[in-house]
């Protein structure tokens, strides 16, 4: 991660992993039913407003559509996203992200401890963790599995704790600005794989187009 010839570099305690978008092309799953919530209601939401949903908790999410001016509660926001979103996702099917699942499968080879940390509820988590090899994560946490979502750090802090390490040991892999943030407010190193949103320069240690090609050793923690 770090490209320093002079940093001293190991193994990560553990690889903390975002699941949509970085893991799984869901993304767009989650904001065509934000999209169909808004539009039953009379609201055309714009792209950018969409996009702000990305990474965000679904409690936030719901907070969002309501500021468009979609006046409903927002548990009941929650409910309905989460119902158009696993439809959404059951009628598509999964397309994994390049060299995601390649990458899963070496870090588990290589006995690297792993957690899937998401804003999903487990509902929906479900999903793509019974489409991977029994065992893919030691640690699992998900939206519902936590009081405040990203980009509060306390999932991946939650993570750490489940999985008995220091998470400044820890790499975080995300896909969005606010997972980012939250994975750095918890005091991990951070490699962004931007999808439906850029990310700048600055944003992680890290950015790399996709994890096609990568290999366990390219998260190898630098200690200066």
């Amino acid at each position: 991660m770090n490209d320093s010839s002079s940093a001293v570099r190991r193994r990560p305690a553990a690889v903390l992993w975002d699941m949509d978008g970085t893991i799984v092309d869901t993304e767009a799953h989650w904001s065509i039913a934000a999209d169909e919530i808004a539009r039953a209601h009379g609201i055309e939401p714009s792209p950018d407003a969409l996009a702000a949903l990305v990474g965000t908790s679904l409690t936030a999410g719901a907070e969002l559509m309501r500021g468009w001016g979609v006046d409903v509660p927002v548990d009941e926001l929650v409910d309905r996203q989460l119902e158009l979103a696993m439809r959404n996702t059951a009628a598509a099917g999964l397309t994994w992200r390049p060299g995601a699942v390649e990458m899963l499968s070496a870090l588990r080879a290589d006995s690297i401890p792993l957690a899937l940390v998401t804003m999903s509820y487990r509902s929906y988590a479900d999903a793509v963790i019974d489409a991977l090899p029994d065992d893919t994560f030691d640690v699992i946490v998900t939206g519902d599995a936590v009081e405040r979502g990203k980009p509060f750090p306390d999932a991946y802090l939650r993570a750490a704790e489940l999985l008995g390490v220091d998470v400044r040991d820890c790499v975080a892999i995300e896909d969005s600005l606010i997972g980012l943030a939250a994975a750095r407010a918890a005091g991990a190193q951070v490699v962004g794989i931007p999808h439906h949103v850029a990310i700048p320069e600055g944003a992680a240690d890290a950015v790399w187009p996709t994890l096609a090609g990568r290999a366990p050793e390219d998260l190898w923690v630098p200690l200066v």
